[in-house]
């Protein structure tokens, strides 16, 4: 391997990894600080950690969501193109791996240009959602007929493009739910996220929020979050196993009992916020006293954008409400799907819960509990529908039987893939 194919390699590497991204953020910002080598030590470290935790609490999270989904194929007979990001980067870098590398260091370049140069004072750190963009880029440019060094130059700018503008747009709403203006939000959902927050304005009162929901005495338990969580995620679990039979069941888990299984996995997603909740708190305490190290010497009042959970500590009720009404959502979509000539797009417990969840942190911070059902359940429509209508601009990778599964992702490949055939004369 010649030096510069081993640089490339680093540097995507580097980039790639959300958490060293963070750290290396948090090294830079407490060096422009003048910290002592002690501090700048520790709080890049601790900013690494709190990011690897919250990933382990996502990954414990995709694990259960991932025992569920094959249960309910089984339960309920859902056929059709499920939405998952790794899945469809994993076949798109297969063709266009090196190009898909190229345009996620050449775009993290641009985004950091804009946000020196520019108003849009944004630095994308959630590595592998760029890397996930990098690759759709790369899959509808190249399906246009677009190659090489211009495929490769079109799609860094559009990537830096979208890194800045997607949480500058969402910036305001973000100030409603975290109270400041210290973090934005770096999550290719951000569609989605803003068409919950459109809603809720118009339907609902942003101080019947979904975290002052009044509850019984004698149902006091549930005032703990965690603990609501678990109980909705174990009947969640009790219907689709008990559906599914316990022959199924049993076979999946190893021949673990039906009902017990039911029970532990409800508990285990439960636990799985909890991690993603402490993550985030230890991530926030570092990041934010380094960007402003950023801020003063490198990029005057830049923000870390950070991913999607950096919101679930401001607003947990709204998470599971969200969760639940997009997947509401994705059902129906599915369901209308049916009877159109678009492929039919079976709701990815994965990217609804994410996603979902956000949208109802979202429209909650706007409409209140109304905002957070009403917004998410339009997101679930969303998500769906625009999957759908991605796979044709795909190309090959259109028949792999999965897709894209968030709204930034979707809008911006059919977009950028019509124009791009159309240019083309395609």
């Amino acid at each position: 391997m010649d030096i510069l194919s081993y640089t490339l390699k680093f540097l995507q590497d580097i980039l790639s990894v959300p958490a060293i991204l963070v750290g290396l953020s948090a090294l830079v910002g407490l060096v422009a600080l003048k910290k002592p080598f002690s501090e700048v030590l520790v709080g890049t470290i601790k900013a690494t950690m709190g990011f690897l935790i919250l990933g382990a609490g996502a990954g414990f999270l995709v694990g259960v969501l991932n025992n569920l989904s094959p249960l309910m194929t089984s339960a309920f007979n859902i056929n059709g193109v499920i939405p998952n990001n790794e899945a469809i980067v994993a076949i798109a870098t297969k063709t266009f791996g090196s190009e898909t590398a190229l345009i996620m260091v050449c775009g993290f370049v641009v985004n950091l240009l804009l946000a020196r140069f520019t108003k849009f004072k944004y630095i994308w750190l959630t590595g592998h959602h760029g890397f996930y963009m990098a690759a759709m880029l790369a899959a509808v440019l190249g399906a246009a007929g677009m190659t090489g060094a211009l495929l490769v130059l079109v799609g860094a700018l559009l990537l830096g493009f979208i890194e800045v503008l997607m949480p500058a747009w969402a910036q305001g709403t973000m100030r409603k739910i975290t109270g400041g203006d210290e973090v934005a939000l770096g999550h290719f959902g951000t569609m989605g996220y803003m068409a919950s927050a459109y809603i809720g304005r118009l339907v609902g009162n942003p101080k019947e929020t979904t975290e002052d929901i009044s509850i019984p005495k004698s149902l006091g338990f549930l005032r703990d979050t965690l603990v609501a969580t678990a109980m909705i995620m174990v009947i969640i679990f009790l219907i689709v196993v008990i559906a599914a039979g316990p022959a199924v069941v049993e076979k999946q888990s190893g021949g673990q009992n039906f009902l017990v299984y039911a029970f532990v996995q409800g508990l285990s997603f439960a636990a799985g916020v909890a991690v993603i909740l402490q993550g985030v708190r230890m991530m926030l305490a570092e990041i934010v006293p380094a960007f402003k190290g950023i801020a003063d010497k490198i990029v005057p009042d830049a923000k870390p954008a950070i991913d999607c959970p950096i919101v679930f500590p401001f607003a947990p009720n709204a998470v599971i409400i969200g969760f639940i009404a997009s997947f509401v959502g994705g059902i129906v979509g599915m369901l209308v799907l049916g009877f159109t000539n678009l492929a039919v797009i079976v709701p990815g417990l994965v990217p609804h819960f994410f996603v979902g969840g956000t949208a109802g942190v979202f429209g909650n911070a706007t409409g209140g509990r109304r905002g957070a059902v009403i917004g998410a359940f339009v997101n679930g429509l969303i998500i769906t529908f625009l999957a759908a209508l991605l796979l044709p601009v795909l190309g090959s990778l259109g028949f792999q039987n999965t897709t894209f599964g968030d709204s930034d992702f979707q809008w911006f490949g059919i977009l950028v893939g019509n124009i791009a055939k159309l240019l083309a004369g395609k």
